[in-house]
Order: structure tokens, then sequence, then C-alpha cells
């Protein structure tokens, strides 16, 4: 090869070396650049949030439905985050409740109560516990001064029911295997639906109480001699309650007519009403005895034994800052067929 052939060879290779140096040389001065980029638009670190755990049976005492309260008062029960601490506590080891089958019901109780340095009217959210292997009762009562007549219905006819509470930290869990203690009265009815139900069926629910029937003991309403009347009188009902022992019913009737609480004219129609509803009340005590003699007959001794140790508890909130004070307001009565607890939290 001649020497002018050499020189040209060498001198190609010497460009071509200097372009890739020069293209390497722009590829990483575009790397530093890219990374400067970044380091100038990336975010500061945010600090981590820290969320209090959520407590095992924190949402127990609002998933027990307040039996009897009426639908435009559930939102008021729920306005202040109650604390029932001592309910959750109450089945920890230790506890009144710990390793027993029980069963919840809520209910609400309107009092005067002080708050922020004023005394209000707050509808308190209660929670009763009734220690039993099997359900207290599958019945409703539904019962009011304004009603003529008590009723003993079916829960499923007002669409409530018996149904098993799964704590937090079991919900990830298969429901089949799983083995449940505790059972809360539960509702169905939607509130959505209040709209198109009609009135009657509306304040049913508004009067309804837990009912219960404890056969080892002898009924109020087998012993009491008192009907409640209501004569359908004009311009006005006659409110009342005769009591057939004590009371004499020629001159129980003329202190109403006397009281302008009865018109002389409906005097007659007034003593037959009420010697009525003497004879159905006295009928309905009788065949309370009859019933309960005959299902203490049938009654094996275990079932006996469940009746004779069963216990109610009744949770009042837990005073917190953020809560009404309670604590002058807590009562044992649970309500007319249940009576008082045997312990109040």
């Amino acid at each position: 090869m001649k020497k002018g052939a050499k020189r040209k060879a060498a001198s190609q290779k010497q460009e071509e070396n200097e372009g890739k140096a020069s293209q390497k040389s722009q590829k990483e001065n575009l790397k530093l650049l890219s990374k400067a980029k970044r380091a100038k638009t990336s975010k500061p670190q945010s600090q981590p949030e820290f969320f209090e755990d959520k407590r095992n049976l924190e949402d127990l005492w609002k998933a027990a439905f307040p039996v009897g309260t009426e639908w435009d008062q559930l939102d008021s029960v729920y306005q202040f985050n109650w604390n029932f601490s001592n309910l959750e506590d109450a089945f920890e080891e230790g506890g009144k409740l710990y390793g027993k089958k029980v069963y919840l019901f809520g209910c609400t109780e309107p009092q005067l109560v002080p708050y922020k340095g004023e005394n209000k009217v707050i509808c308190i959210p209660v929670v009763v516990a009734v220690v039993s292997p099997f359900p207290p009762s599958d019945k409703i009562g539904i019962n009011s001064v304004q009603r003529e007549a008590e009723e003993i219905v079916s829960m499923k006819q007002m669409k409530m029911d018996w149904v098993p509470y799964i704590p937090l930290e079991k919900r990830d869990s298969q429901v089949d295997r799983l083995i449940f203690q505790i059972f809360i009265l539960s509702c169905t009815q939607r509130r959505v639906a209040l709209k198109q139900m009609k009135i009657d069926r509306l304040k049913k629910y508004e009067y309804c109480l837990p009912y219960f029937y404890q056969p080892l003991k002898e009924d109020e309403l087998e012993q009491s001699t008192e009907v409640q009347i209501i004569f359908p009188a004009e311009p006005k009902p006659v409110f009342c309650e005769f009591d057939w022992e004590l009371d004499e019913l020629e001159e129980f009737t003329d202190k109403l007519i006397e009281a302008d609480e009865l018109d002389k004219d409906q005097k007659n129609a007034f003593k037959e009403f009420v010697r009525e509803k003497v004879r159905e009340a006295k009928k309905a005590n009788r065949q309370a005895r009859e019933a309960r003699k005959k299902a203490l007959e049938e009654m094996s001794q275990e079932t006996k034994a469940a009746f004779e140790n069963m216990r109610f508890y009744k949770f009042y909130p837990v005073q917190t800052p953020d809560t009404p004070d309670v604590s002058n307001v807590k009562a044992p009565f649970i309500n007319r067929y249940y009576g008082k607890a045997h312990e109040i939290l």
C-alpha cells in the first residue's frame, strides 16, 4: 500500500473513533441531565400516617338494633361517638360474658342529662346482654298507651331475628367454620321503604319491645287485677284503669261522669264495656297460668336449669369528654317483659 493511502486510512479510523467518543460523551451528559431534572422535580418525602387499630368488637353496640326507637330518632342516637368499651371488655378473659353464649339487643332511653354546661334531652343507647344457651325468645311485644290491646307477634313478622355477630378479626374467615358465641337482634327493614309503609305498620316499630317469658316465675300479668280501658266515647275516648278487686264499677263510673270524662247517656254502655274487658282479662290470666303449668310439666331438666341460670346485663355508654354524662340516669329496668337486669355496667 502506498504511503498516501495508509495516511488516509489512518485518518478515517481516527475520525470514527472520535465520533464514537463524542456520541458516548453526549449520552453520558444526557443521563446526568436527566438525573439532575429528576432530583429537582422529586417531591419531598411525606411523613408516615398512623391510624389507630380498630378494636375487635368496636361496632358491636351499633350492630344491635335499637328496638322501639322511632325511625326519625335513629340518626340522633348516632350523633355522638358513644363508647361501649365496657361491653367489649366483658367478653375478654375475666369479664362477665367471657366464654358464654350471649344474645344482645339494643334500646334507647330519652333522658335529661348534662352536656357542655347545659341540660339536654338525649336519646341514650343501651345494650342488653342475655346469657343463655338458646335464644331467649323469638317474639316481639307491641304495646303502648294508645293501643287498645297488646300484641305478641313473631320477630320475623317485624323483619327481626337473632343473627350471629362476627368479630372484626374473624371477618376474613369462612363463615361455615366459625363457632358463634355472640348473637344480635337485627332488623332488615330498610328505612328507604318507610315512605310507602302504612302509618299503623310504621307505628308498630315504635311500640316494639323485646319479648321474654319466664316459665319458672309467675308473670305479673297473671297476678294483675287491672285492665286498661279505652272506651270509644264522643267527643273523645275515655282512658282509664279499672281494678276489679279494688274498684266498684257503679261508683267508678259516677266519678267519671262527675269529672266530665264520660257523658251520662253513655253510662250503661261504658259499664258493659268495662265488664267485657274484665272478663277478657280474667280469661287471659287463667290461660296464662294453665300454659305455664303445662310448659313446666313438659320442660326438661336441662331447659329448667337454663332458665334458672339465665342472666341479664344492661350496658350504658362509658363516660368520655365527647359524650353526655349518663352516670346519674342508669336504671336496672329493661322492659315490662324482661323486668330488671341482674347487673348494670
